[in-house]
């Protein structure tokens, strides 16, 4: 955990601590790292109890969870199977490279297509094409997954032995971190979810997670959804002036398709005295830093 200083701060009387996931990895910038490891960890552990020997997944090209997935794969011993929305590239992304390298099959499929992706009988099918697998939903989301993500304000609470954060902060894909997280408080400080994607579905995507999960989705949360710099990957040069100028103040690697956009709309509602003077914020570095390549 590491407490950033700046002028604004100062300024604002607030404290910003960031929870450096993006440490939590096996590999230097590699795929499984950060919120990936926490979604993956148990699902990891039932897949093996399951006794089952290949891992199938969804995603685009640029989904940190494909690189996490390969990733995965490759150190314990599972094949992996990569249901990619999209016609195959001529060139592939640096994720999708990645992810072949760590020995994922990859399997392109038409946008329509893709979105059976929850369909039981379109599952099935694919199983039958590829074999017996433990099927991991696009961004692995599931309960587990938020089980997983429930150990970081445990962990968060046992290194803030001075104050507890009034805030927690990450940013949102599907939403499975954020949902983890708010399970987790109980209602016991404010967490809020800075959208990555266009369009104001987020929270309702969150309430749904909640409720499958049989949380109680209180309101002590949020979604944020003014800070997507134009969708899902989509990195103007405004934030990439920012994710250097962030990285030469505080020595934090952010990416570009989640984190940067994180502590972009962090500052910037600092900046607006949204947080009240005093407030302690957490704000949880997710990872994905291999999408930078």
């Amino acid at each position: 955990m590491q407490e950033l200083r700046s002028p604004l701060l100062t300024e604002t009387g607030i404290r910003l601590l960031v929870k450096r996931d993006d440490l939590l990895a096996l590999s230097e910038n590699g795929g499984f790292c950060g919120n990936k490891w926490r979604k993956l960890q148990y699902n990891l552990l039932e897949a093996h109890a399951q006794g089952k020997k290949r891992l199938l997944t969804f995603g685009g090209a640029f989904s940190n969870h494909i690189a996490a997935v390969a990733e995965a794969g490759q150190s314990f011993g599972f094949e992996t199977i990569g249901v990619i929305r999209g016609e195959e590239p001529a060139e592939p992304s640096h994720t999708l490279q990645l992810a072949a390298d760590r020995g994922m099959q990859l399997h392109y499929t038409s946008r329509s297509e893709f979105r059976q992706k929850n369909d039981p009988e379109w599952v099935s099918a694919l199983l039958v094409k590829f074999g017996d697998s433990y099927i991991l939903p696009e961004g692995g989301t599931n309960k587990l997954a938020l089980d997983g993500c429930r150990d970081l304000v445990e962990e968060i609470r046992l290194q803030c032995v001075n104050a507890l954060p009034d805030y927690y902060c990450m940013a949102c894909g599907t939403g499975g971190t954020l949902a983890g997280v708010i399970a987790a408080l109980n209602g016991q400080a404010k967490a809020i979810g800075f959208s990555a994607l266009k369009g104001r579905f987020m929270h309702d995507a969150v309430a749904q997670l909640l409720s499958e999960y049989g949380a109680n989705t209180f309101d002590q949360w949020k979604i944020q959804d003014d800070y997507h710099f134009g969708g899902y990957a989509k990195t103007p040069p405004e934030l990439f002036s920012f994710m250097d100028a962030f990285y030469n103040q505080h020595g934090i690697p952010l990416d570009r398709v989640y984190t940067a956009k994180l502590f972009f709309g962090l500052f910037n509602l600092i900046e607006k005295g949204y947080f009240e003077p005093g407030s302690v914020i957490m704000a949880i570095h997710t990872g994905g830093l291999q999408g930078n390549s």
